[in-house]
């Protein structure tokens, strides 16, 4: 490749701030393309324009945007200013602290709030919270400080926040080792009809919509494994409400598995719960559901219960949080229809 029309300075002199690695059954893509699938709210002219000026990498060499990307290929975007999201600026906050000493904190994230600033989010997130609250929180590997682990946006629910190296260090071991409890309470479309079971797969990036994840078979993709235990709290018919037990933490995990077997988290946007999925075709039925929407304007979605060892005590630390008002709101409705109309079996 001639990569001469490039002047650019030394990659010391550069910021990374989208890294990417292609999967091993990665058909060859132009380059520009490949990163309009992956970077959120990017166009294909902002992306050609950071190509002619030598910003995008393929294996540490600066391509052109016709480059054709390859599986295993390592696709990076460097540029001399760094990330927005490396600036972390204060901001007062409120933070839902349901426990905290010298060594962590536990939070109730409400849904909406992002976890970490991101391309297009760089303001108005728990680590700017935290920032203001919070003095020499420790950096996780990915320089973001406090988060041993997160949830997505319009997930509620618990997060644990780390104080020190030692206990940030200590935490990611046991998130690793799996030793840690979490569980997630979700509305899921159609009869789950099976009382309790286990999801296991590999989950990666889906191969044709980059802003979703996906489950697989196994790992050529690049997809890593992925376990979830499920169990029905309650049957409505055209949905259930189950709890789901997480023994790996994947991105999107319970709304990928879930969506895998056939069950749709409600109002899930992203993978297509937004829509009727189960029910009748009645304009009653269907204003219904529109309410229902309304009145829980995301994936009905919940991290109640968050288990661990307390690194330097060496206690079991277990916390629960309610179900927030808009969940509890949406199932009550829920009930209610269940209550009030037979629901064929054949039909759920």
């Amino acid at each position: 490749m001639n990569t001469e029309d490039f002047s650019v300075p030394a990659d010391e002199d550069l910021f990374e701030h989208y890294r990417f690695e292609a999967g091993k059954g990665q058909q060859p893509l132009r380059v520009d393309k490949f990163l309009m699938n992956l970077v959120e709210n990017a166009t294909r002219n902002k992306i050609q324009q950071a190509a002619a000026n030598g910003n995008i990498f393929v294996n540490d060499v600066p391509v052109k945007s016709n480059h054709k990307v390859k599986s295993n290929d390592v696709v990076r975007v460097l540029m001399e200013q760094p990330p927005f999201e490396n600036v972390i600026i204060p901001e007062n906050i409120p933070l839902n602290i349901v426990y905290e000493d010298d060594d962590l904190l536990v939070i109730n994230k409400p849904a909406g709030l992002v976890v970490h600033p991101g391309h297009g989010n760089y303001t108005g997130t728990l680590v700017n919270a935290l920032a203001y609250h919070f003095e020499n929180l420790p950096l996780n590997s990915s320089e973001r400080p406090g988060l041993v682990h997160r949830i997505d946006k319009d997930t509620s629910g618990l997060l644990v926040i780390a104080k020190t190296e030692w206990t940030m260090s200590e935490l990611q071991k046991q998130f690793a080792e799996k030793t840690t409890q979490r569980e997630y309470v979700a509305l899921v479309w159609g009869n789950v009809t099976e009382d309790e079971g286990r999801i296991e797969s590999y989950i990666g990036r889906h191969v044709k919509d980059r802003m979703q994840m996906a489950s697989f078979p196994d790992d050529t993709t690049g997809a890593k494994h992925a376990v979830t235990h499920y169990k029905v709290i309650e049957r409505f018919g055209y949905v259930t409400l189950v709890s789901c037990r997480l023994e790996t933490g994947r991105t999107h995990q319970i709304r990928v598995h879930m969506k895998s077997i056939g069950h749709t988290l409600f109002n899930d946007e992203r993978y297509g719960g937004h829509l009727i999925l189960k029910g009748t075709t009645f304009t009653k039925y269907k204003q219904f559901v529109d309410n229902c929407f309304q009145i829980l304007p995301r994936q009905a979605l919940h991290a109640k219960t968050l288990g661990f060892m307390h690194p330097i005590k060496k206690e079991e630390m277990l916390f629960t949080s309610d179900l927030p008002s808009d969940m509890v709101n949406c199932i009550e409705k829920w009930r209610n229809y269940s209550n009030s109309n037979e629901i064929p079996e054949d039909e759920s």
